[in-house]
């Protein structure tokens, strides 16, 4: 049985504010509304069901009622910050990976894919609801957590509870937000030693892959690094290293 997330339980949280759908077009844009009213730094929208989520490239990311920990959280950050804001995806997954990753072995594909198995069970997606006067920035994700093999969006999705035992969404998503507003924190201040902690479970390296570029180019190569930039680094064929920042990396063997 499916059960509805406990709210109150969720507002007992150390989070300014946690607004609660039973449904929703999109977290990130009733968090993106909310922001632009005034909503304070660290506010959060959750939702049972999501109709009109979202991935990278407009991908549609939907599933079935409570089946999902789906949410979204915003932060300002100083412009010092913004300045840095390539990294920032990077961090956001790598939170992901401090509630998921002893659990159920999960690791990040670079930028921030969360896998289990070589399987998505994450889709992420920031988005800038101003830049001027102050920035303001919604990041939203879902996580899959009860769907069955049936029920997956996608061939090379999966699912906590096909892998794991029962979850408690409630405590999930208390969970990842609070280990949002660490890692966020984190990155607002320049902690430096978040790269290092991104590496570390960044699977992408010393991988081979192929990475899809846009233009509809690819390059194939080894990827032997992130930079602090949060750009990946591909040694192709003829030993040149590219640095790239924006592309779709698929793994040609596992490790």
């Amino acid at each position: 049985m499916r059960t509805p997330l406990d709210v109150e339980k969720l507002r007992a949280l150390p989070l300014p504010r946690i607004d609660y759908t039973a449904e929703t077009g999109s977290t990130n844009a009733d968090l993106v509304k909310a922001a632009l009213a005034g909503a304070p730094e660290w506010a959060a929208a959750v939702t049972e069901f999501q109709s009109a989520g979202r991935g990278r490239h407009g991908r549609v990311w939907t599933a079935p009622p409570m089946s999902q920990a789906t949410l979204s959280i915003l932060i300002r950050p100083s412009s010092a910050a913004v300045d840095r804001l390539g990294t920032m995806p990077l961090v956001t997954g790598l939170a992901l990976i401090d509630v998921l990753g002893a659990d159920y072995n999960a690791t990040l594909k670079w930028p921030n894919d969360v896998l289990i198995d070589g399987r998505k069970v994450c889709g992420i997606l920031a988005e800038v609801a101003q830049f001027q006067p102050s920035p303001a920035i919604v990041i939203g994700l879902g996580v899959n957590v009860s769907l069955t093999q049936e029920e997956l969006p996608v061939p090379h999705a999966i699912s906590l509870e096909m892998v794991g035992d029962p979850v408690d969404r409630t405590q999930l998503v208390g969970a990842i937000l609070l280990a949002l507003k660490n890692r966020l924190t984190q990155w607002m201040n320049n902690d430096p030693s978040l790269m290092n902690d991104y590496r570390a479970v960044c699977s992408s390296i010393g991988q081979q892959v192929r990475v899809h570029l846009p233009g509809d180019k690819e390059l194939l190569g080894e990827c032997v690094g992130v930079a602090d930039d949060g750009l990946i680094q591909v040694r192709s064929e003829d030993d040149e290293v590219h640095a790239i920042a924006a592309g779709d990396v698929v793994h040609l063997r596992l490790q």
